[in-house]
């Protein structure tokens, strides 16, 4: 297996690594993430030694396209490394999976634009999809004010993304399909003013905040819509929704923090007598169940949402695009992988007693990092609602799908 580069120079001109790379280099990684964890939770940000080497392994480029110098991973490869990188720490492998898909866009925009954008090793995008923005029209681009949440990396992003509703001189522009008009607009990340709100119970070392512009002038070409354009780029991978990419890297996140929550109960029940208890925690039969139905738990929304993601994965390559069905498929198992995750990490919390609520426990962080991520948008409830109302041929806004 070949070395990932690692100096700037080996890194400039290099042939991006292949998904099998990827993976082995996380996996070597996430060792020395987990000996790092408190302090990248005591930052509330990725700490730049960490920025330079996931800049280095390509971990903010899995889903740029490969003409631009990334990795262009399918997305089951792109659950695996996320995964990988998670069992070290959830903050980092979420700042990953938040640039990954971020880089998707690139296929989106015309190739120079691209490439000024995307282009270098170092590049690193964020930002925030949702339209809490707003863009004017103005000759040659947009008169851009707004102020997003969520914003995930901003202090290591070179470009920021937000999503804002336009209008035009008659008023808010629509799609042709009659929907307002949400376009992202990419902006330098020193353009944005980041507000310190990143204060929280769990993914605390993602540097979430918030971010805001006030009459900033973007480009037309700096600018895309999920619902209107068609993608630049030929690869399966944009044919995928971005959407449920970014769902199914939550779930990547998620499946990661529960493997790793899982072993850490095991290495804790192998050494622990609980309190009035005779026998190892490992050897009382209410231990073994709880682990094996956490197991259980963790094996099958990672099993059906790999089994999903590929089979659609194959479509799109054969097809070039993918059914709305299929498409509500994709936000189904990646939904149900995050659920079966936090029930897995749920039962070995509670296994691990008193020791659990403990800062020197691991599982404590596992148990926060996991429930904050539920809340993202993507894998909440409600998408389980509109992924039904599709299967079931029922009218829905599925632009978000």
């Amino acid at each position: 297996m070949s070395r990932l580069p690692r100096t700037a120079d080996e890194v400039h001109g290099a042939t991006p690594p292949g998904a099998e790379a990827l993976w082995a280099e996380a996996q070597r990684l996430a060792s020395e993430l987990r000996a790092d964890a408190e302090a990248i939770e005591t930052a509330r940000r990725l700490p730049e030694p960490w920025v330079r080497s996931f800049q280095r392994a390509g971990f903010f480029r899995l889903c740029v396209p490969r003409s631009l110098g990334g990795a262009e991973l399918a997305p089951a490869e792109l659950v695996r490394v996320l995964e990988a990188l998670a069992t070290g720490d959830g903050s980092a492998a979420w700042c990953a999976m938040i640039a990954s898909t971020s880089g998707a866009l690139a296929a989106w925009l015309e190739p120079d634009v691209a490439r000024r954008i995307f282009g270098t090793p170092d590049a690193v995008v964020g930002g925030v999809f949702a339209p809490r923005g707003r863009a004017e029209r103005v000759p040659g681009g947009f008169r851009a004010s707004g102020r997003w949440s969520f914003a995930s990396g901003c202090q290591h992003s070179s470009w920021l993304l937000g999503g804002c509703l336009v209008s035009g001189p008659d008023g808010p522009e629509r799609t042709p399909a009659g929907r307002p008009d949400v376009r992202l607009l990419l902006f330098p990340a020193g353009e944005a003013e980041i507000l310190d709100t990143w204060h929280v119970a769990g993914l605390c070392g993602t540097g979430s905040h918030d971010i805001a512009v006030r009459e900033l002038r973007v480009p037309e070409t700096h600018s895309l819509s999920l619902l209107s354009d068609a993608p630049r780029e030929p690869g399966p991978l944009y044919a995928f929704p971005v959407f449920g990419l970014l769902a199914v890297g939550i779930a990547g996140v998620a499946l990661g923090i529960a493997r790793r929550a899982i072993d850490e109960l095991n290495e804790l029940a192998a050494r622990k007598t609980p309190t009035l208890a005779e026998r190892r925690l490992a050897e009382r039969s209410w231990t073994q169940s709880r682990v094996a139905e956490a197991e259980a738990h963790w094996g099958a929304g990672r099993a059906w949402l790999l089994e999903s993601v590929e089979a659609i994965s194959e479509r799109a390559a054969a097809q070039g695009t993918i059914p709305l069905a299929d498409r509500a498929r994709v936000r189904i198992a990646s939904t149900h992988a995050v659920r079966s995750a936090v029930q897995a990490v749920d039962h070995v919390y509670e296994l691990g007693g008193g020791s659990s609520p403990y800062r020197a426990s691991p599982l404590q962080r596992h148990f926060r990092d996991v429930h904050v991520l539920t809340q993202h948008l993507m894998v909440s409830p409600a998408s389980l609602e509109l992924a039904g109302r599709v299967l079931l041929g029922v009218d829905a806004d599925t632009s978000m799908l």
